[in-house]
């Protein structure tokens, strides 16, 4: 059905300068996307963003980038707004924010858990009820987790735990929005060959995540590759639209649930 298709469609994505986000950005351009929304949280990214902004013109789609933090309610309101000024309601929403700290629950501070809390929780809350504001009826709206979700493992309780409730909120957000046709799903990744995964494990732990998917020895470092999760997420903003209120983690049999 074309109401399902990329081609022609708007899109906003929080976190989609670079990394994951970027590369999902140019793949809906290359698929047809008529107009690209990208987020970015600080300076430092701005020059990420403004090369993403130049592929994706390049391939034929509008596209603006816009500076927030979004752990402030008002600032993910002024995002949605800002979005729909420049280049109109929002067909797909996809949410890649997404905070990671690796540390044992008896030296978090509060300080810590709050930052935590604010980008991985809050953020998504406020996205989701925004997206429930502003995107086009029969939209898509997907939010990053993690594979943790499905672990039992130390050390990430901050990290899996202020992810844990997107779980709910994609399911009463799937539900909520339903009568408009509207779907909403989470996706969670493991560990992915990204400069969040290095910047968190010692090499000896590097070393333990590039051989625990079942399906390591086929990739090219043994983690999860961000080219391998973009045609899931293209799927569950197009054909897959069918699948709503779901957690799915995608992350080549290093957990389940």
């Amino acid at each position: 059905m074309a109401v399902h298709r990329i081609a022609g469609k708007t899109v906003l994505i929080a976190g989609g300068a670079k990394n994951l986000g970027g590369l999902l950005a140019r793949d809906l351009a290359a698929h047809g996307a008529k107009a690209i929304a990208i987020h970015y949280n600080s300076a430092a990214a701005k020059a990420d963003a403004e090369a993403t902004l130049a592929v994706l013109r390049a391939d034929g789609a509008e596209a603006i980038a816009f500076q927030a933090d979004l752990t402030r309610a008002d600032a993910m309101e002024k995002l949605f707004a800002d979005t729909v000024a420049a280049i109109g309601r929002p067909d797909i929403a996809v949410n890649t924010v997404g905070k990671v700290l690796k540390k044992p629950m008896l030296d978090i501070t509060e300080a810590e858990y709050d930052a935590m809390s604010a980008v991985n929780a809050k953020s998504a809350f406020f996205f989701l009820k925004e997206a429930g504001k502003h995107v086009n009826d029969n939209g898509k709206v997907c939010t990053l987790v993690t594979s943790l979700l499905g672990a039992f493992t130390p050390f990430y309780a901050s990290y899996a735990g202020t992810k844990a409730p997107v779980e709910h909120f994609t399911r009463a957000a799937a539900k909520e929005f339903g009568a408009r046709g509207i779907s909403v799903t989470a996706i969670g990744p493991g560990p992915m060959d990204t400069p969040f995964f290095y910047g968190q494990e010692a090499p000896d732990a590097q070393a333990y995540h590039k051989g625990a998917a079942a399906l390591s020895a086929f990739t090219k470092t043994g983690l999860t590759d961000i080219a391998d999760i973009v045609p899931w997420i293209r799927f569950l903003v197009s054909d897959g639209w069918w699948m709503t209120g779901q957690t799915i983690l995608v992350n080549g049999g290093y957990t389940t649930k």
